[in-house]
């Protein structure tokens, strides 16, 4: 599957994680999805209620108002992003087992690197993890 996404959003996740650092900064992706592509018409910036920099939780209200954005603008969810403060653009262990949607993506940002910021994008399931292109637009 590809994901496309727009350099403006890519620029604004990368701007609220390192606002939220060190906690893990959180939100949803939406928009829409063929055979072979989904494209993110609209990044969420929820609030990590965990405040924690080592696993997120996403604030329940938050995402109630974004699913509900999500279809008066006719988008589909896509999947959820969140961001690694001091570790890698992959799946943790955690990450991993909390899965639970195998139709979602799931964007990792890490900005464990000061001058880069790495962002991943993966399919999940049953434990089996595949990277995802992204195409930036």
């Amino acid at each position: 599957m590809k994901v496309c996404l727009k350099e403006a959003d890519f620029n604004q996740l990368v701007e609220f994680a390192k606002a939220k650092a060190p906690e893990e900064a959180c939100g949803l992706i939406a928009g829409t999805q063929t055979d072979t592509e989904k494209r993110i018409e609209k990044v969420y910036f929820l609030t990590n209620i965990d405040h924690n920099s080592e696993h997120f939780s996403m604030d329940p209200a938050e995402q109630l108002i974004a699913v509900k954005d999500m279809r008066k603008l006719g988008y589909k969810p896509l999947g959820n992003w969140h961001s690694h403060p001091q570790t890698p653009s992959r799946p943790s262990a955690e990450d991993i087992r909390l899965v639970y949607d195998r139709m979602a993506s799931y964007l990792i940002l890490s900005l464990a690197d000061e001058d880069v910021a790495v962002l991943n994008s993966f399919h999940i399931e049953n434990g089996y993890v595949e990277r995802e292109e992204i195409v930036m637009q």
